[in-house]
């Protein structure tokens, strides 16, 4: 039975553990101070960083925040343990993504950006090295995913679609931790200078949409991903945890389960 960890024990991860069989994992979640979660009879909830660090876990999936990341996987990847980031958002701090890179490098352990809610991330990675690319990316979610932030700016998106914001990916980010991962995985993928930003609340959304449009001289492209909403979570979509499954599993396959 491998050992694998979790930061944060919330939707994404109660998919993440439903999606493994239960007598192939053991797994070790780290939670707040206080925090109670109802948890699975092959997950432990530890409060201390060092006891999951103890645990020895064959690999480590973040999937909490982007404060959880810069409180807790530097030292995971001291300790020589792979750790696979939900947040991507938290690159858009240069001085973590520099200790992170750091970590990984001196300690050989895998730093893991799996691709989240988003397709299309080879053909940016690819359009990177050309400097006049630009890319621009919109997410466009019902306005039950903007509740609270529609409130508070006062606005409606209940017949019209509603603009929400327009800046860099950093900016996004910084704004909407926790929505807005896939605009820095977009960022990361294509160069930061060329990614243009933008959030929609829209009624007539059907689901979590991503739209991608690159135009540079390697052509133009254009992607529109709809995803269903996590049923726990409709900031979130569905995909989300079934690629970092996926990641998870490619992760074990190429080390060995055991």
């Amino acid at each position: 039975m491998v050992t694998l960890g979790l930061i944060g024990f919330g939707t994404i991860a109660r998919e993440i553990v439903s999606a493994f069989p239960q007598d192939s994992c053991r797994w070790v979640a780290l939670t707040r101070e206080g925090a109670r979660p109802a948890v699975p009879a092959n997950v432990s909830a530890v409060t201390r960083l060092d006891a999951l660090i103890e645990a020895r876990p064959r690999a480590v999936v973040e999937a909490a925040s982007q404060q959880a990341v810069a409180a807790y996987v530097p030292a995971l990847l001291d300790a020589g343990i792979p750790t696979m980031i939900a947040s991507i958002g938290a690159f858009s701090d240069p001085i973590l993504a520099a200790r992170l890179t750091d970590a990984s490098r001196n300690s050989g352990a895998r730093l893991i950006l799996p691709s989240g809610a988003l397709g299309g991330l080879d053909y940016l990675r690819a359009i990177a090295a050309l400097p006049e690319a630009r890319v621009r990316y919109t997410s466009r979610k019902p306005q039950a995913a903007w509740r609270a932030e529609l409130a508070a700016l006062g606005l409606s998106a209940e017949h019209e679609a509603v603009s929400l914001f327009e800046g860099t990916p950093a900016q996004a980010a910084k704004l909407y931790p926790k929505n807005l991962n896939a605009a820095f995985a977009v960022a990361l993928a294509a160069g930061i200078d060329k990614v243009t930003v933008s959030v929609v609340a829209d009624p007539r959304a059907t689901g979590n949409t991503h739209e991608i449009e690159v135009e540079s001289s390697a052509g133009s492209a254009s992607f529109r991903l709809v995803n269903a909403p996590s049923p726990g979570n409709p900031k979130t979509s569905a995909l989300t945890a079934l690629s970092l499954v996926a990641a998870l599993g490619e992760l074990l396959d190429r080390e060995g389960r055991h």
